[in-house]
């Protein structure tokens, strides 16, 4: 991916990623897919979606691409491109992994947090916090995501990052659709804010806890939901 350069205030020189075409494309079809636009398990075809969007079709092929390797469209070879299916056992594998995932995470950072995390935290819980005042969704849960994210860019686990950049993009789905379970477009106020203030705190099993009850809340709620929408048992 080729970058640019920018100066920043005090003369340190800070990369600019340089969005193309399709990232753009690729950025509206997968607000349209949180945001519900499109039903889960709906087929979608290029010729569909570059009317739709008033696209041509070759940015719109590269962009239905980048979302499969995301995991919010399904390619099934000679048959059809479809939105992904949303199942209770997806959202038990996707939060027990999210759960493991995150442990990890504090676990590797604990002995060495620095000012830099915390301030990450800081302001990306002041971020989702903005977002909950603007009542959207998608906005809110790609913050949520974000703040989640904090811990993994900062913890030096180089692997663990590449795992959590695969499954955010549909780890960002399914806080959307979480938060229509509970009928509101983001989580609460005060959601996050214990577990901020123990991830600057002194206590590694404290946080964990926090990390075990924050991500179990609201669960069995989430599973009925996608089980009506899926018509599918729960897990």
């Amino acid at each position: 991916m080729s970058r640019a350069a920018l100066l920043t205030g005090d003369g340190t020189v800070a990369p600019l990623k340089r969005e193309t075409f399709r990232d753009r494309v690729a950025e509206r079809l997968r607000h349209a897919i949180i945001d519900g636009q499109f039903a889960p398990g709906a087929t979608v075809t290029e010729q569909q979606l570059a009317a739709e969007f008033g696209v041509s079709r070759g940015p719109l092929r590269e962009a239905m691409g980048l979302l499969v390797e995301e995991g919010l469209l399904v390619s099934v070879p000679y048959t059809a491109t479809r939105v992904v299916s949303l199942s209770p056992g997806d959202v038990c594998e996707i939060y027990s992994l999210r759960i493991a995932l995150e442990r990890l995470a504090f676990e590797q950072i604990w002995p060495r947090r620095t000012p830099a995390f915390a301030a990450t935290l800081k302001a990306r819980h002041e971020a989702l916090l903005a977002a909950l005042g603007g009542r959207d969704g998608y906005e809110a849960a790609l913050a949520e995501v974000r703040l989640h994210g904090a811990v993994y860019e900062h913890c030096g686990h180089r692997l663990l990052l590449e795992t959590w950049n695969r499954i955010a993009p549909r780890l960002h789905l399914y806080l959307a659709v979480h938060q229509k379970a509970h009928g509101r477009s983001g989580p609460l106020d005060d959601a996050h804010r214990a577990y901020v203030d123990l991830a600057s705190g002194d206590h590694l099993d404290l946080m964990l806890a926090e990390i075990d009850h924050h991500m179990s809340r609201g669960l069995q709620r989430l599973r009925d939901y996608v089980a009506g929408v899926a018509g599918s048992p729960g897990c």
